[in-house]
């Protein structure tokens, strides 16, 4: 297996070895001309046409980005009906929890459309079309151009393309880079707003396994939930209002219940978020030296304060439990990934490739003069540590350490209008701030705010060079000794911020000069006053990153110009195919392609934090009350891996089958292959999805949602 790996890696890479069918996110416009002949003779029955089209309705028309591409959600009737995973909904299940009504405990379904919960700020994006536009976005740059020069006129011609193309419509226009800014393509998009809350199962279900099985195999979780997408009753996107209707879409995805074998052709939909294929070693060393690091060390002292907390009640873990899932994934994440990229050995790798492309450049005069100095400015780009270290202390352990911090920046615009006698104005600002605070304090607690404000800070402190310290350090060494706890309880204690009744008062008589006395207030604008040195210091030492970039990206394209190379993720549409498989992950270690419900009754303890279970399921379980979702075999699939080519952002995403038709939806990563961002492994990366059966299991036989089931078209 590892040979196989040392053959396989250079192509993620981009050097000289055959695409394989199963690596990469591709653009589906570009289909019918790079892939779809590799489809076909993998099993694909469906033509390019019917996979993205712009004159007539396709599967692209039922796969939409979930609040602008955090997530991936697809249509399942023709009635809006959507389905994305658990953790994609998890924030809008918890806002509508209470200790009353406690649907992450519990789960939800309406029973009627009228029960559907709306979700103020939660959206769905359509892709319209898109369309390369490299030959007009860089029509008249030339190399004699300044940077800046170039830069302006890009920017000048794209908003003009944008323009154009929106026109007098309601759609959306955006020209996106790709390949390190070499490439160019226009999206057109329409995003809708009503998106209201139909059912979810409870945690139990949707989130089992918890942060034990986070980026496990094998899994029983059943990560799924379900919204609805609503409309002006024209059609057209709308804010909610009761008199919205729900959307008929052009395309809804068949469901089959025929499930999965061996084998099986599959396919992905989705809105991938980032992946850096094209990193070098420089750069990839900064990720595990200093982004990754900082995240884990910052990330386990502030989970650790949350833990505390959520564990002493439910009101606690209600509140908490979307902040602390959303800190802890990619806290996972950066440890599987540091391993996997050690273990893989990718910086020894990618410096193999630096030297073949220094090979290949230094071969021909021309080349030579164009790509010469490209990978010495990319690692002198690299070398000034103490600026890239700071500035990940201050986004972990500032912007997204302490909430009461960021929170305070909200009255900025406040403070400004302070300065002036404009009563209106000033009026206007205070209701603005009012109006956020109802949801901030229903998950706010003070007392954890205040472990997780003095942690943080004096890591930043101990870890951050002196020169990039904010002002108030100073009053923290002298005042307060360096105890950063006593530091913390002052913040707390004197300022408006942590009470709401105190804020309240406030806003209803603003006054400029409280706000210059409040400590939290002043910490937050030392705190910002920091980051500026940090980021003029980090613009000093990178500056040339981005270009040198870009041409890094060109030689390697240029060097493979026989080859069909995918860009990295950015957010946008992208296609993956593959096959459903098992895989090896250690010597002596097999894991089968699927799971069953045993495996969930087998882990399930009663009242655990990751393994807790509701008894009815294990109930169904021990009656073999699967009805029409069973599997051949007599059991009920829970989930299946493949070899299609994911990361974040296409969680939710729907696994299609050669016909076209749903089989599961897309939730996880496989451990062993953390490296998949950077380095992509062919032998031993994995797509976690939920089977389709489960989730409709799950639905009609568990909660008793027949209704839903029913909208759908169902494939037996």
């Amino acid at each position: 297996m590892r040979k196989s790996f040392v053959g396989l890696f250079a192509f993620v890479l981009f050097i000289s070895v055959q695409v394989k069918g199963d690596e990469g996110m591709w653009l589906p416009s570009l289909v019918g001309k790079l892939n779809i002949d590799k489809m076909h003779s993998m099993g694909l029955k469906l033509s390019a046409e019917q996979i993205y089209s712009i004159n007539h309705s396709s599967l692209k028309d039922a796969v939409v980005a979930l609040d602008r591409g955090s997530c991936t959600a697809e249509i399942v009737s023709a009635d809006g009906l959507l389905l994305t995973n658990h953790h994609c909904g998890f924030g809008e299940i918890q806002k509508h929890s209470s200790v009353e009504h406690d649907y992450l405990k519990d789960g939800f379904w309406a029973k009627t459309r009228d029960q559907e919960l709306a979700n103020p700020g939660k959206s769905v994006t359509f892709l319209i079309s898109m369309e390369d536009v490299t030959d007009r976005v860089l029509k008249g740059i030339s190399d004699t151009m300044s940077t800046a020069s170039k830069m302006q006129k890009m920017l000048t011609t794209i908003s003009s393309i944008e323009k154009e193309a929106k026109g007098s419509t309601k759609y959306e226009t955006r020209v996106r880079s790709l390949f390190e800014a070499n490439t160019f393509y226009l999206f057109i998009t329409e995003t809708f707003r009503d998106i209201r809350l139909v059912g979810t199962p409870p945690q139990s279900v949707g989130k089992f396994g918890g942060e034990a099985d986070n980026w496990m195999w094998p899994r029983h979780t059943g990560d799924f939930s379900m919204f609805r997408i609503y409309c002006a009753p024209d059609g057209s996107p709308a804010d909610y209002a009761k008199e919205n209707v729900p959307y008929h879409p052009k395309y809804h995805l068949p469901v089959s219940i025929k499930g999965v074998q061996m084998n099986d052709y599959t396919m992905i939909l989705g809105y991938p978020g980032r992946t850096n294929r094209y990193l070098t070693s420089f750069g990839l060393k900064n990720t595990m030296d200093i982004v990754n690091n900082i995240r884990i060390k910052t990330r386990a002292a502030k989970l650790d304060i949350i833990r505390d907390y959520m564990a002493k009640g439910d009101k606690n873990r209600i509140q908490y439990a979307s902040k602390f899932a959303g800190s802890s994934n990619y806290y996972k994440y950066s440890i599987g990934q540091n391993m996997g990229l050690s273990a893989l050995k990718v910086i020894d790798k990618k410096m193999a490739v630096e030297k073949d492309f220094a090979t290949w450049f230094n071969s021909d005069p021309v080349r030579k003069a164009k790509y010469g100095d490209v990978l010495g400015n990319l690692a002198k780009s690299y070398k000034s540590i103490d600026d890239k270290v700071a500035m990940e202390y201050a986004r972990e352990a500032f912007l997204g350490g302490p909430e009461i911090l960021r929170f305070s920046l909200g009255v900025s615009s406040l403070y400004d209008e302070l300065k002036g006698n404009d009563a209106g104005k000033i009026k206007a600002a205070a209701e603005k701030v009012r109006a956020s605070l109802e949801d901030f304090y229903k998950d706010f607690d003070a007392e954890t705010d205040q472990k997780i404000t003095a942690a943080l800070t004096k890591m930043y402190a101990e870890n951050v060079a002196p020169k990039y310290h904010p002002s108030f350090l100073t009053e923290v060494s002298k005042k307060y000794k360096g105890d950063y706890s006593a530091f913390a309880a002052h913040l707390f204690k004197k300022s408006i911020f942590p009470d709401q009744k105190k804020l309240e008062a406030f806003l209803n008589k603003p006054s400029k000069k409280i706000l210059d006395k409040d400590p939290v207030y002043q910490t937050m604008l030392s705190v910002m006053e920091a980051v500026k040195v940090v980021s003029e210091d980090n613009r000093k030492s990178t500056a040339g990153l981005e270009n040198s970039r870009k041409l890094f990206v060109a030689g390697l394209n240029e060097m493979n110009k026989e080859k069909n190379l995918y860009p990295d993720a950015n957010s946008t549409m992208r296609l993956t195919y593959g096959k459903v498989g098992d895989y090896n992950p250690r010597d002596g270690v097999h894991y089968n392609y699927f799971t069953t419900l045993k495996g969930y009754a087998e882990k399930g303890v009663v009242g655990d934090a990751d393994f807790d279970f509701p008894q009815h399921l294990i109930d169904m379980y021990h009656a073999n009350d699967y009805g029409r979702y069973a599997d051949q075999d007599g059991t009920l699939h829970t989930c299946f891996t493949s070899n299609n080519d994911i990361t974040g952002g296409n969680s939710g995403s729907p696994v299609i089958n050669a016909n076209g038709e749903l089989i599961g939806i897309a939730f996880d990563g496989n451990w062993e292959a953390m490296s998949g961002d950077i380095a992509y492994e062919a032998d031993i990366q994995k797509c976690i999805n939920v089977d389709i059966r489960f989730v409709l299991w799950i639905i009609d036989k568990y909660a008793g949602a027949k209704h839903l089931v029913d909208e759908m078209t169902i494939v037996e």
